[in-house]
């Protein structure tokens, strides 16, 4: 989740433009594509911050962010509260967990039925 997302190799191997992928996405996660990703970033990022000694500006960088303002900006925006703060155990941070898709085929059972002609 560190490094950039490819959103045309992801359409490449699922076959669709990315327009579609973003649009099929927000239809069944209720949320955008770069929202999500934004999440998981922010999730990922404080549990870094909370268990390692790392600094804010390593973790900035390891995220994607290139000034240590935007990241603060991201992740209050996300935490709702500074990164620094992230480093307390006493702190409440929220987790985006991934989403995972399970997709259900009906339709491969036979099925009896009849055609009746109606008089109007």
């Amino acid at each position: 989740m560190s490094e950039d997302i490819d959103y045309k190799k992801i359409a490449d191997i699922t076959s669709c433009s990315v327009y579609h992928i973003q649009i099929m996405f927000a239809f069944v996660t209720n949320t955008t594509l770069s929202e999500y990703i934004r999440h998981r970033r922010m999730t990922k990022a404080a549990v870094d911050l909370s268990h390692d000694n790392e600094k804010v500006i390593d973790v900035a960088l390891k995220y994607g962010y290139e000034s240590p303002t935007a990241f603060n900006r991201a992740f209050q925006s996300v935490h709702g509260i500074a990164p620094s703060q992230a480093k307390y155990n006493a702190v409440s941070l929220k987790c985006y967990s991934r989403i995972s898709f399970k997709f259900t085929i009906k339709g491969d059972t036979e099925m009896n039925f009849r055609i009746e002609k109606r008089s109007i």
